[in-house]
């Protein structure tokens, strides 16, 4: 089956409802530019009332073929900025469905209390890990969509500005699979797995965890065999990252050092550094939020021997 029948194929399936509700990758549309860009004869039709069609939604007839051949500004401003603000429309739904999870995870004082009183009546367990399961694949079916798209833009044009649009999307921190969000759905996977609480059926073969190598990592199993690898190194104290915090450039810290690098207390958090904090790595002027509040949860023999690690340094 062709990639394109089974991404109309999972938007049309059992996540319905939940894409209903965000946004995803307009694959057959801008599959479509691509084709008309592909087959375009000598053709002489209007750009602005393409472009006004486009805008409004419509399908763009074979009649309306743009003329491209060592460049396709037509092409290149539908497809681009088309794409931009899907990726970026998908990469907020992404950190704000799975930022709501994750505070439902790691709940604590009332919330945790009304949410125990809560599993008596309903398994929120079985459905939280349902919903990290839908937002794994909704991050994973939407950056591969991407990926191919882009793929096919280059070979229609003879040229490497998909792959300069990718870098842009780095650049611009909406690359979807490396997003800090889904760094922490791995943890959130870990928590579940290591209370028993079914996860790996759920998860499995998507997320996979070394932290014995000389280099930690979390690796991320996309179709086709590809792999991602996570390195869950502090790039400060080059330990593993402990109560780690996510910059938006990309980078994890552990708190105390990304506390340090931000000249604050720890007791105070990062929410009191200054809006012109810089990460120490790449020199970006970033804003820092934290994830991985509920690691410890899956892993409590490796935070216990950080914790005897940092408390030795002290004494």
């Amino acid at each position: 089956m062709k990639f394109g029948e089974t991404f109309t194929e999972y938007l049309h399936g059992d996540q319905e409802r939940f894409l209903d509700k965000c946004s995803h990758v307009e694959y057959k549309r801008l599959k479509k530019v691509l084709k008309s860009c592909r087959t375009c004869k000598g053709l002489h039709d209007s750009a602005c009332k393409t472009e006004q069609q486009w805008d409004e939604g419509k399908d763009i007839s074979e009649s309306q073929l743009c003329q491209c051949q060592s460049s396709c500004q037509l092409c290149d401003h539908m497809f681009f900025s088309e794409l931009m603000k899907e990726a970026s429309d998908i990469a907020g739904c992404f950190s704000s469905r799975a930022r709501h999870l994750l505070h439902l995870h790691v709940a604590s004082g009332m919330q945790r209390y009304v949410l125990r009183i809560r599993q008596c009546f309903k398994n929120d367990q079985t459905a939280m890990i349902e919903e990290g399961r839908v937002l794994i694949e909704y991050i994973i079916m939407n950056a591969i969509a991407i990926r191919k798209i882009l793929k096919k833009y280059d070979k229609v044009h003879k040229s490497v500005n998909g792959k300069n649009f990718k870098s842009k999307m780095r650049a611009e921190h909406i690359e979807l699979l490396q997003s800090p969000w889904l760094i922490e759905l791995g943890g959130f996977y870990l928590n579940f797995n290591g209370l028993n609480c079914g996860a790996s059926s759920e998860f499995s073969g998507h997320f996979s965890f070394d932290f014995n190598a000389s280099r930690p990592v979390m690796t991320l199993a996309l179709p086709s065999s590809i792999k991602l690898e996570y390195d869950l190194t502090c790039a400060v104290c080059l330990d593993l990252v402990f109560n780690p915090y996510a910059l938006s450039c990309g980078h994890l810290f552990c708190k105390l050092c990304a506390c340090s690098a931000a000249s604050v207390m720890v007791f105070e958090g990062l929410k009191s550094a200054s809006p012109d904090s810089k990460c120490p790595i790449c020199r970006e002027i970033i804003h820092i939020s934290s994830i991985g509040a509920g690691w410890q949860l899956g892993c409590k023999e490796t935070w216990q021997e950080y914790m005897r690690k940092q408390s030795t340094c002290l004494n």
